[in-house]
């Protein structure tokens, strides 16, 4: 063998080194396992700097593909927007149409026969659910239809143009414009009640019992004159199923003084009663309830027929009462105490 060979191959490693980088490696991997492994992740700013710097630096020049991606996105949540905002008008429209057809409806108001309790342009909110649960009383504020046989008080022309009919056919569901078939009026009578005008002072009286409506009853606010109750005499006994209903302007109210010629002799049907409004919300400062006024509240305007119900609701329970103690008696047999007493009859005849 030759020099050169010799000083080619490399020479055998010994014993010692052998084991002095199997200690050395055994150092490491026990520094390595001591060490937190939260230091791993854990970074100087330098180095959270530098693979920021990078990581843009990857995407392209200036950043140019991640702010692709940023405007991607947010084109891609405009247009989902947009494509969803006609489902939510939708799905709007359709719960106010059930609101408005069971629950609770806007109503425009044209004219002034309701001055000052309600004005033009005012918007009003009925209730289409009280009169499932109660009667319609004295003093209600009350929209009911009224095409059939009373002539609207304000002409509007009809629309030509359908977009335009189906326009007003929505705004006056939601109250943006008045409707030519409803009308507002306050109940002065319902039905059985005597309705007369007027009294040695000139007063409405119910049942014989003077109404005092100076606090509703058109004011002009120049002079500060307030309307008389009527101008006109009537005396009228409201049938049954009907009531009689009144302007608070009455100086330019058409209402049942005026149609006392016609069928019912100028009342209307309860049939034909919408709702109760029961609280003006728009325009903002006149937003306001409109309560029962007071002198509806006199004792003696619901004696005349309130009794009439009350009897045959006494009848009715008066037969109740023993038709349930029978039924009870036929299900359940005599008492214990009766049984008793036939047991101990039994055994004296048995003795004797």
């Amino acid at each position: 063998m030759t020099d050169d060979e010799q000083g080619l191959r490399e020479p055998a490693a010994t014993a010692g080194d052998t084991r002095h980088e199997a200690s050395q490696n055994g150092r490491e991997g026990a520094r390595s396992a001591d060490r937190d492994p939260g230091d791993e992740r854990s970074e100087t700013p330098e180095a959270t700097e530098a693979a920021a710097s990078g990581s843009s630096g990857s995407s392209g020049p200036d950043g140019d593909d991640s702010a692709g991606d940023g405007k991607g996105s947010r084109k891609k949540k405009q247009g989902s927007f947009w494509k969803e905002l006609p489902i939510l008008i939708g799905v709007a429209l359709a719960l106010a149409m059930v609101i408005k057809a069971f629950a609770v409806q806007a109503f425009y108001i044209p004219s002034q026969s309701m001055e000052n309790t309600l004005k033009v342009g005012d918007r009003v909110l009925v209730n289409k659910i009280v009169y499932h649960t109660r009667d319609i009383k004295r003093g209600d504020v009350v929209v009911f239809n009224g095409l059939d046989s009373w002539d609207p008080e304000v002409q509007y022309s009809e629309p030509s143009n359908p977009v335009s009919k189906v326009l007003r056919a929505i705004g006056s569901a939601f109250g943006v414009v008045p409707g030519e078939k409803d009308y507002i009026k306050r109940v002065i009578g319902v039905p059985g009640d005597h309705v007369a005008c007027c009294d040695a002072q000139g007063r409405v009286t119910v049942n014989g019992h003077p109404l005092d409506e100076q606090a509703y009853l058109y004011t002009d606010p120049e002079t500060h004159e307030q309307n008389k109750p009527s101008d006109a005499k009537f005396k009228i006994t409201v049938p049954p199923g009907r009531l009689w209903v009144m302007g608070d302007h009455r100086e330019v109210s058409y209402d049942s003084r005026g149609h006392l010629g016609d069928p019912g002799g100028g009342t209307i049907p309860e049939s034909r009663v919408v709702g109760r409004a029961f609280v003006v919300v728009w325009p903002v400062t006149r937003v306001k309830t409109l309560p029962i006024p007071k002198t509806f509240g006199q004792p003696g305007l619901a004696l005349a027929n309130a009794t009439l119900p009350a009897v045959p609701l006494a009848l009715g329970f008066a037969g109740a009462i023993p038709v349930t103690l029978l039924r009870r008696r036929l299900l359940t047999g005599p008492s214990p105490r009766r049984r008793g007493r036939r047991r101990s009859r039994r055994s004296r005849r048995t003795s004797e």
